[in-house]
């Protein structure tokens, strides 16, 4: 029978008590037991690395627990857990546990789509494990189904709400009619933006996600430069009331799709209309959805909280779990060191669908005149719709023309959207958004 003193111990240092680390924290130090129970092995919290070992902390633990000297920390640990964000120091700690030994555990996107590759490959020379499932997505387990799941399978194309403040601000815009601004303040009092909440809005936190999720999808190293970016700062009222009008919504979706002429893999992040019986647009709130298509498996969604210190938590604690467990088995760390090249390609060479609300003359002939701009450049017009524009006069009498387009190549789409701007009949391109699903 074995005892409590039989039972082996596995040291973890973790690095970051903030919001997520401190519920890691919580669960290492309340679940003790049970994790024990699970893997037959003890995880043993040895020390947290903070800036301030006296600040007040979400879930505080005994004032040994903090220490501000790294060294101290590390020492002697079996898996470092890394939750402080930003690409330094974190990128040199990380590089550190790894030379000395230890199994990573990280939630750093930002770190990942920029550094990824490097810390890979050196995880992969020392034979041990650096896992990231909390990168992409909060709870949801998305990075292992990719890793594991659907390894023998070709996914073809991801597309995911992978920012739970962005689909928060677009969801009380769309169901409230609230402003931008509006919505992100209040996003901030519910403490789902950041008081600097310029990388969600501006579309570089997804951006990132894109980056982790196509590496592993398509067993190929990209970065965040490769990602084609545009946040939700210029959405209005005017998006969403054409979007409604036409039976869309507007969700901030990461797209990553492999193309085979030319073959390579096109990275994407912006607004997006999608039909309203899309599976994505039913994702409501802060909430995160990634939409998987891959050759045999067909469609695949996972949902789920995409944010907050205890579901990232729960990521986190998977990864721990699957190292520990690995751990007292024996063998080298799992790696994800890319297998083969892949072009990112420019965002040009996809192919979509656009929305475009132009204000126009209120007269014959105009909508044959842009319509044939549109047929010009090989661009067909699914629909189009005339509304009345509060901005006419009697001198000046304008109307609103939607056209959704049939799927063409963007930048087919771009150049029929530069040619439209410069007709005379035209005031103003107002709206231009591309379009999803079927």
């Amino acid at each position: 029978m074995t005892t409590a003193s039989d039972t082996p111990a596995l040291n973890i240092a973790l690095l970051g008590g903030g919001t997520v680390g401190s519920q890691v924290a919580r669960i290492l130090t309340e679940d003790a037991d049970a994790l024990t129970q699970r893997i037959g092995a003890k995880l043993q919290l040895t020390g947290i690395f903070v800036r301030n070992p006296q600040a007040t902390r979400d879930y505080q633990l005994p004032a040994e627990y903090y220490s501000d000297d790294i060294d101290e920390v590390m020492a002697d640990a079996d898996i470092v857990i890394e939750l402080m964000g930003g690409v330094d120091p974190a990128r040199e700690l990380i590089l550190k546990a790894i030379g000395q030994g230890s199994n990573v555990v990280t939630g750093n996107k930002a770190l990942l789509a920029t550094h990824g590759n490097e810390l890979y490959e050196a995880a992969a020379q020392a034979g041990v494990q650096l896992s990231f499932e909390a990168a992409v997505a909060g709870a949801i387990p998305i990075l292992r189904p990719l890793r594991d799941s659907l390894s023998g399978d070709r996914v073809t194309r991801i597309m995911g709400i992978v920012n739970g403040t962005t689909n928060y601000i677009l969801d009380q815009m769309d169901t409230t009619g609230a402003s931008f601004n509006d919505a992100l303040a209040e996003a901030q009092r519910l403490g789902y933006a950041e008081a600097d909440p310029t990388a969600d809005v501006g579309g570089d936190d997804a951006a990132a996600k894109a980056a982790i999720l196509a590496h592993l999808a398509f067993h190929a190293p990209f970065t965040l430069d490769q990602v084609y970016t545009e946040g939700i700062t210029q959405i209005t009222d005017l998006d969403h009331k054409a979007a409604a009008s036409a039976g869309y919504i507007i969700k901030l979706l990461a797209i990553a799709e492999q193309l085979d002429d030319p073959a390579g893999v096109v990275l994407r992040v912006h607004p997006t209309l999608l039909p309203r019986q899309h599976p994505l647009a039913a994702v409501r709130g802060a909430y995160n959805a990634v939409f998987v298509e891959a050759e045999n498996a067909g469609e695949l969604m996972f949902y789920g909280p995409g944010a907050g210190g205890a579901p990232t938590a729960s990521a986190v604690m998977g990864d721990v779990m699957s190292i520990a467990k690995r751990k007292l088995r024996g063998g080298p760390g799992r790696t994800h060191t890319a297998r083969r090249e892949l072009d990112s390609l420019e965002i040009g060479e996809t192919t979509t669908r656009y929305m475009m609300v132009v204000r126009a003359a209120d007269a014959p002939g105009v909508l044959a005149k842009v319509a044939g701009t549109f047929a010009e450049h090989n661009v067909s017009i699914k629909s189009m719709n005339q509304t009345p524009d509060e901005a006419s006069t009697e001198e000046h009498k304008t109307a609103l023309l939607s056209f959704i387009t049939h799927r063409a190549k963007e930048s087919q789409l771009a150049k029929t959207l530069e040619a439209t701007k410069t007709l005379d009949v035209v005031d103003d391109v107002l709206s231009v958004m591309r379009v999803e699903g079927k």
